[in-house]
């Protein structure tokens, strides 16, 4: 059977119904549409995370409260506040562990910050004077606070470039006296523009000392992390066993199963958060396939209809020579070329979705890279022209199975 023959006569069947078409290939558009931008998507979540691990640094490792197994994360990470990480912890870390450079801990919370008649929200971090070397950030103007200012309480403030921007409208800020919630601090120094680091947006907030974020902002004795700088060189997995036994000693923990806390360099970071984006594209993409199952029933029951309102045609064509295996590969061609235009136009629905994506995650200042898989396309359309082989298959039998006599009488 000459090929071109049943796709020029599917190509006029189908453009006879342009609606109905259209109509028929919307679930697979929008199951093709999802597929594409949640795999994108998934990347550059996949992206945003080694960049922002790359931007802080590679021999960087955390330590946060709250136990976890090596395949999920903590509860303080998902807002349950643990109070077991104290001060003292981070200096007998940085005190007893040679290949530790600098340590730091951190508190944050958030709140207003004003300046005469301007206000903004702002995020704000409790840190120690070695900030700066942990984070490898800088200040543009002025000065960060020393350890003398941290122990001895004092309300100083470095902010970041937006907060100095919005709230000081390009003045200059230092040596002025800005209001953070109702306590009043005076500005020492503005960070150089750092952008979304760790998902947040660093120049929107400001940095006091972390003994004054603790006692007089927020009232408590305990850390919400702390991040260690190793030497380069150094072998970070036995740094971090290092620094669990120096926490299993000041926590009074002789069985690992019973540790309070959680230590993970950047590699196991990056291994976790991957893990768990890939665990989530693929959860979004069972959902797209569904829409892709719908959508092929869909195409089976459009495909019976059309079976039924062309009988006639069908009954003449066998009246005519026309072969059982004729008509069933001109349904089937109908059948695929309905799903695989739904995946093209699904495909380029799905890039310029994620392309939006990119587009905003980026104005937002997140290091987000636009990627589009070649294997996610291929597999796009590989799933339309099975869903079209699959559900079509049935009204093609159907089809190749009327009597002429009977089709050329059916009215």
């Amino acid at each position: 059977m000459n090929l071109l023959l049943p796709i020029n006569t599917a190509w006029r069947a189908l453009g006879a119904n342009k609606n109905r078409s259209f109509l028929t290939m919307l679930g697979i558009i929008i199951g093709i549409a999802a597929v594409i931008t949640i795999f994108s998507v998934g990347k550059g979540a996949e992206s945003l995370i080694q960049n922002q691990i790359t931007s802080v640094g590679s021999n960087l490792i955390g330590i946060l409260p709250g136990a976890s197994d090596d395949d999920g994360p903590p509860a303080s990470v998902m807002g349950i506040t643990i109070t077991t990480l104290k001060n003292k912890d981070i200096d007998q870390v940085e005190k007893k562990i040679s290949e530790v450079v600098v340590a730091s801990g951190y508190v944050q919370g958030r709140g207003s910050a004003s300046w005469q008649n301007q206000k903004m929200d702002i995020n704000f971090i409790g840190v120690e004077s070695d900030y700066l070397e942990v984070e490898d950030a800088e200040v543009e103007f002025g000065r960060f606070f020393l350890n003398d200012e941290d122990r001895g309480l004092a309300r100083v403030v470095v902010i970041g470039s937006a907060v100095n921007e919005e709230l000081f409208l390009g003045m200059s800020a230092l040596g002025q006296k800005i209001k953070i919630k109702k306590e009043s601090f005076t500005v020492i120094g503005v960070m150089k523009e750092r952008g979304v680091v760790g998902f947040s947006n660093q120049d929107r907030q400001v940095i006091i000392p972390l003994k004054t974020a603790q006692k007089i902002m927020l009232g408590i004795d305990y850390l919400s992390l702390a991040r260690v700088r190793v030497e380069d060189g150094a072998n970070m997995t036995a740094v971090g066993e290092q620094i669990k036994q120096v926490l299993r000693d000041q926590h009074n923990i002789s069985d690992p199963s019973n540790d309070d806390f959680s230590v993970r360099n950047s590699a196991q970071a990056l291994d976790l958060l991957g893990n768990l984006t890939g665990a989530l594209s693929f959860f979004l993409a069972a959902i797209g396939a569904i829409s892709l199952l719908v959508g092929g029933i869909g195409i089976m029951n459009i495909m019976l209809v059309s079976v039924n309102e062309r009988v006639n045609e069908i009954g003449l064509r066998k009246a005519i020579g026309a072969r059982a295996k004729d008509i069933e590969a001109q349904f089937l061609i109908e059948s695929i070329m309905l799903t695989v235009l739904g995946a093209l136009i699904g495909i380029m629905a799905g890039v310029l979705v994620a392309g939006g994506i990119a587009l905003a995650a980026k104005s937002l200042d997140y290091a987000w890279d636009f990627k589009i898989g070649l294997n996610s396309v291929l597999i796009s359309c590989g799933i339309a022209a099975l869903i079209g082989i699959t559900f079509g298959y049935y009204p093609a039998r159907q089809a190749a199975k009327l009597n002429p006599i009977d089709a050329l009488r059916y009215e």
